[in-house]
């Protein structure tokens, strides 16, 4: 895996370090990320995002406290054998349902119509699959 895979915001709310464990916990739920799958260093990772390589550190420490993380002597950190792997569809869906509560709160408090916003989502979604 690629430091570069990764999408950090630093203008977002959530820590930097959460965003990086998130990211990680979504493409070991989703397949992308096997059993064994190197995690970029936490020199590389910060190099290439501009972040402090603490930051990069306390995400990968949190991932390891959880089982999802495990260290490798000589390779870094590598997807644990534990780690809960691919999930379903409706799994994957559950896992989202807190944003998507959130997003349709925000949509009903400034009164756009769902079609819309559904719309403006799947738009999101395709420009990301040509960016990322």
């Amino acid at each position: 895996m690629d430091a570069a895979a990764f999408h950090i915001e630093p203008g977002l709310p959530e820590p930097i370090y959460r965003q990086i464990a998130g990211q990680v916990l979504r493409m070991v739920a989703a397949g992308q990320c096997a059993p064994g799958t190197p995690l970029p260093s936490v020199r590389d990772m910060a190099a290439v995002h501009a972040v402090n390589p603490m930051t990069v550190s306390k995400a990968y420490a949190q991932l390891e406290a959880q089982g999802v993380l495990e260290r490798q002597r000589g390779k870094g950190m590598v997807v644990s054998q534990q780690a809960q792997g691919a999930q379903t569809l409706d799994q994957r869906l559950a896992a989202l349902a807190p944003a998507l509560r959130d997003l349709a709160r925000q949509a009903r408090e400034l009164d756009l119509p769902a079609d819309q916003v559904a719309q403006a989502l799947q738009q999101m979604m395709n420009n990301e699959r040509k960016s990322g």
